[in-house]
């Protein structure tokens, strides 16, 4: 019995041990509610075209007062004008020189945005080819102007991390040989064609140093990676530089390919075996503006011309771009030669890049939105990131977005920003005899930042 006893008594035990294990009921309290949190208001930054009307203007004595006498920085030098607009109204809210011609540098670049949107669109994609050529076993590689084609060199998680995500000459080589195959062909010749780019691969008013210091590649329809070369360099003759890659690849996938790969045009009505595209017009735009893309502005400035019907020419752009402004009403005060703002010889007057970004901005052309899109935040990305950081410009950072442009004695900046009461303005600052390079940017800084604040 003592026995039996001691047996129930560990059973006990060990029950009442479970059931404390399991509940815990004498050392957990039970759970008290918690005092409702105090509500802390979340700031977050508006739509970026949240209302282009809303709020009061600026006084404008203060604004045209302040705006002078920065104006007046001698680091800019004695050839200086600029504008800020109302949007809503298209009305000058300061106006200082504003029709004065100066050379824009890389301002050019919205021109070249409003014009590639407003005639070729925001969601047409470039697209590079390949068809079979004349002969039997015979194909050819057509470029389609996306200097964004990524080459071999290029790897899938670069690729993956670039806005617009580039098209592949990789993954065109690979379809390509799937079709060739599935042909019960393995053995091709190979020519290229990048004919749809004609006239000189130069602008007019380019320094012969671009190409050599990296600035720019000669204008090409078939091009990888922008026209550069594993070292950085430019490829003297990019469209054949991409050839020779893409057939490195073919050879890679199972083809062989005859060893010389020359220029030929593929006819119109040629077969396709396979296409690559790049990503839509509008997210080039926006690759482009923010940050100052000078290749593929010259390839978006080419696909205005073609679009247009007009030369696919240097020669062929001032007039596609004339059409497109005339046609949306911000012709006035624009001559411009080459798409990227390279060309010494381009001339803008401020009240033009102040119009050309208040079309944008408007609720009335949805299509033109991603030009502001693109603008480089003040502080944040793009040729941007690294300046409004001293005293007079601080105030500025995340509120002004512009377009900035420099070149030797030229530094210039145009984009928009809202007042304090939530009114949206457009601003162009403009020097093209620039005395102290550092200074002036630090002087157009400050001067878009006095906008802001307004």
């Amino acid at each position: 019995m003592v026995v039996a006893t001691l047996a129930l008594l560990q059973i006990f035990v060990v029950l009442a041990g479970t059931y404390l294990i399991t509940h815990d009921a004498d050392r957990t309290p039970a759970p008290v509610a918690s005092p409702k949190p105090t509500p802390i208001p979340l700031v977050t930054a508006g739509p970026v075209l949240a209302a282009v009307g809303g709020g009061a203007l600026p006084a404008k004595g203060t604004l045209t007062t302040r705006l002078t006498a920065a104006m007046g920085d001698p680091a800019l030098g004695g050839s200086v004008a600029g504008i800020v607009l109302d949007v809503a109204t298209g009305t000058p809210v300061y106006d200082g020189r504003s029709g004065t011609a100066i050379t824009p540098a890389s301002t050019t670049k919205l021109v070249t945005a409003l014009t590639v949107l407003g005639t070729v669109g925001p969601d047409a994609r470039l697209a590079t080819r390949v068809v079979r050529g004349a002969s039997a076993g015979s194909i050819v590689l057509v470029g389609g102007g996306d200097p964004t084609l990524a080459g071999p060199r290029t790897s899938a998680a670069e690729q993956e991390e670039t806005y617009p995500r580039p098209a592949s000459l990789a993954r065109l080589a690979s379809n390509t040989a799937k079709a060739l195959k599935t042909a019960k062909l393995t053995s091709v010749d190979l020519s290229y064609d990048s004919s749809l780019f004609t006239g000189p691969r130069t602008a007019p008013g380019w320094k012969p140093t671009y190409i050599p210091e990296g600035s720019v590649a000669p204008v090409a329809a078939l091009m990888m990676d922008e026209g550069r070369a594993a070292n950085g360099a430019r490829f003297p003759d990019p469209a054949q530089a991409t050839a020779d890659a893409f057939a490195t690849l073919l050879r890679k996938n199972g083809i062989k390919v005859g060893k010389g790969v020359g220029s030929a045009k593929a006819a119109p009505t040629a077969q396709e075996l396979a296409r690559v595209e790049s990503g839509p017009i509008y997210a080039l735009v926006e690759r482009m503006l923010t940050h100052s893309d000078n290749d593929l502005a010259e390839a978006l400035a080419r696909q205005s011309a073609i679009k247009e019907g007009l030369p696919h020419t240097f020669q062929g752009v001032p007039t596609a771009v004339g059409r497109v402004l005339t046609r949306l009403g911000v012709s006035d005060g624009v001559e411009v030669h080459d798409g990227s703002g390279l060309s010494i010889k381009n001339r803008i007057a401020p009240t033009a890049l102040a119009h050309i970004l208040a079309v944008a901005a408007s609720p009335a052309h949805p299509e033109l939105h991603s030009l502001i899109s693109g603008l480089p935040i003040a502080h944040f990305t793009g040729t941007l990131h690294n300046r409004y950081e001293k005293s007079d410009s601080k105030a500025g950072a995340g509120l002004v977005r512009a377009k900035t442009g420099t070149l030797n004695g030229v530094n210039t900046l145009a984009g928009i920003a809202y007042t304090s009461e939530g009114r949206l303005l457009t601003f162009a600052f403009m020097a093209d005899q620039v005395a102290d390079p550092p200074e002036a940017i630090t002087a157009l800084d400050k001067m878009a930042t006095i906008v802001s604040q307004s």
